[in-house]
């Protein structure tokens, strides 16, 4: 499944994902060591302006713009994630910001060529390959961002920016479409999202549950056919459990996924003005 794992202080394998939007399941990866891991210099020096927000939101040649040429002139990558036609996740990129406690956060689709290094590197630290297990060369992570882009738009990868600053990873995902779905009641249009704070200085203070609670909320904005924003945190990670919970996630049940034993955890439209 994918990973469910809201490293606001943990995060989940990649083992098995079949399919695009099938990864380890709910992983917020949100840092459950505060000291683990790599530099936080990661991601301090780095900050997209606001008109290139406003471009990657609205304009559909960026969406399309992420391939990158290979030697033979063909290209590696497809879209971020989206299709021309119906799309399943009602497009994404052009969710606008989403208003948080912590700031202004925007969901921008991943263009590899331009954010494969820094997914690299989050992916590298410690505290977060023992869940995503993605660690390696940068070829591991490229394998994991294809089989999203070369779906039909059921999982779409993107890079959290907070106050235009890229801090976070997450996978927005049709849970009702995921091999998620064999393992618990699905209803049409469940979405599944995972996350990963990519800086050390970013963990351990509560933002992964803040960050969540927003995205969470911004899918039932968005995605008026979806009555519930689901994950799946392996229950070994607590922290990550944790955070959900504090999220406004109710805990559902017990599942047993290929790669883990996981917290089936789900936001209900009905009750998010209650948790």
């Amino acid at each position: 499944m994918p990973p469910t794992d809201a490293s606001t202080d943990a995060g989940s394998a990649r083992a098995t994902r079949p399919a695009p939007g099938s990864g380890p399941g709910s992983r917020v990866d949100t840092g459950s060591e505060p000291g683990a891991g790599t530099d936080c210099e990661d991601t301090l020096d780095l900050r997209i302006p606001d008109e290139l927000l406003a471009l990657f939101a609205g304009d559909t040649e960026s969406r399309h713009g992420n391939a990158a040429a290979t030697p033979d002139g063909t290209s590696d990558w497809t879209s971020d994630g989206t299709s021309d036609g119906d799309d399943l996740l009602d497009r994404v990129g052009g969710w606008g910001p989403a208003r948080t406690p912590a700031g202004v956060l925007h969901l921008v689709p991943v263009c590899p060529k331009r954010d494969l290094p820094l997914l690299h590197r989050w992916m590298n630290d410690p505290a977060v390959a023992a869940f995503w297990e993605l660690a390696g060369p940068e070829s591991v992570v490229e394998e994991h961002l294809l089989r999203q882009f070369d779906g039909d738009g059921r999982s779409v990868p993107c890079l959290g920016a907070l106050d235009g600053t890229p801090m976070s990873y997450w996978e927005i995902y049709r849970a009702d479409l995921d091999p998620l779905a064999r393992h618990y009641p699905a209803r049409p249009h469940d979405t599944g999202i995972h996350l990963l704070i990519g800086g050390v200085a970013d963990r351990g203070r509560g933002l992964g549950s803040t960050l969540l609670r927003a995205v969470a909320d911004h899918v039932l904005d968005k995605r008026p056919s979806c009555a519930r924003v689901v994950a799946e945190p392996d229950l070994r990670n607590t922290p990550s459990v944790s955070a959900f919970l504090s999220a406004g996630f109710r805990f559902a049940a017990e599942v047993d996924l290929p790669d883990k034993r996981a917290a089936l955890m789900i936001r209900d439209r009905a009750l998010r003005d209650l948790l």
